[in-house]
Formats: C-alpha cells, structure tokens, sequence
C-alpha cells in the first residue's frame, strides 16, 4: 500500500489588493476561523491586524520606491471549526522568481499561498508493526474542504492568471507562475519599484 498516497497540499496563490483580501476576511469570518502566528506561543491574531498585516505587505511591494525600513511577511495558520470537523489551513508570503539577462533577477514578486491538506494521517497496525496511511481529507473532512472550495471559487472570480515579460538574454519571454492576480493589483504592482528595475511588462491587461 502506497503510504504517502493523499499526502501533500492544495495550494492556492494569488495576489489581491487589500480591499479585495478584505472580502477573503469575512469568509473566514464567518466560519469563525482563529488567526495565529506560527510561533511557540501561537499568538492569536483578530481580523482587524490580520487586515492590517496585509496592507502592510501589499504596500511594500507596489510601493514606488524601495523601502528598507519594512520586513514584509506574512505568515499564519488558520484554525476552521465546522460540526464536528476540526481542520486547519496555512498562509504564507511567498516570491515568485523570474529571469533578467540569463540569471535568476535579485527580488522577486509578491504572493500569498493558502494551503490545505490533501490528506488526513490514519495510524494503523499489523503483525509487522504499527504504520501510518493518508486517508483523503475530502471524506474525512468534507466541509472544510468544501470551505477550501468556496474560497477558491472567491479567488478565480477576482483574480486571473499572472502573465507578464522578463528581460531574457535574447528576448522577453513571458512568465506563467502559478499565480492569480486580480486587475487592481495587476496595475498596482505594474507601477512599482521592481517593474521598473527590471523592466518587467504586464501581458493581457
């Protein structure tokens, strides 16, 4: 049997403007989900910081000038408690690379990735000894997962597939990072420090 069958994430990357975020808020919201830092004393976070985290980090890369007084990151994971169901969820910054003149550029450009297990761990035992299996977190936990769903969903309907030129050796090549970008923080992110550094090009306004 395939132990690590159903192991890994579902990822969701995307980059929205603070407003918009707002809205991916109160869906967790309403579910009632607790924000904490993922540090040993797990800090707990209410909406309003976790908004303003946000801001902060999405200023600091559409920004027009480069800031060096600012660490932007952010970084959390998410309790959801639905019935009988208790799953998480994990949200991290995260950089998207790209090329300029032949080498991997300096900085890179910003995202969020949302992260959910695709399964759950299921410890078991025979006459060889105990052993653990993923089980589908889909039938374990099916209205987180359809939580994961409906947020997803939210996403794709702001936000469109990241395209845009980088300076290659011989020619501007255009990137397709795994990432969805909503229009306001396309134009927003276009005008920012690093596109005009490393004369990068939006594709399909």
């Amino acid at each position: 049997m395939d132990k690590l069958k159903n192991s890994g994430f579902y990822k969701l990357k995307f980059f929205i403007t603070p407003q918009e975020f707002k809205s991916l808020l109160q869906l967790f919201e309403q579910r009632q989900a607790q924000f904490y830092r993922t540090n040993a004393d797990r800090t707990a976070y209410d909406y309003d910081q976790v908004y303003e985290a946000y801001q902060t980090f999405y200023q600091y890369f559409t920004a027009g000038e480069k800031r060096n007084d600012v660490h932007a990151f952010f970084v959390y994971s998410i309790s959801v408690a639905s019935n009988q169901e208790s799953s998480g969820f994990f949200v991290r910054n995260e950089g998207v690379s790209f090329p300029y003149h032949g080498q991997w550029a300096e900085e890179e450009l910003p995202c969020i990735m949302l992260s959910f297990p695709k399964g759950v761990q299921v410890n078991l035992e025979d006459e060889k000894g105990k052993y653990y299996i993923y089980e589908d977190i889909r039938d374990h936990m099916p209205l987180t997962y359809a939580f994961f769903d409906e947020i997803r969903d939210s996403i794709q309907k702001i936000a469109k597939p990241l395209r845009f030129s980088a300076q290659d050796t011989n020619a501007m090549k255009v990137q397709k990072p795994s990432v969805r970008i909503s229009h306001d923080a396309m134009h927003d992110l276009s005008q920012s420090w690093r596109f005009s550094k490393y004369g990068l090009v939006i594709q399909g306004k």
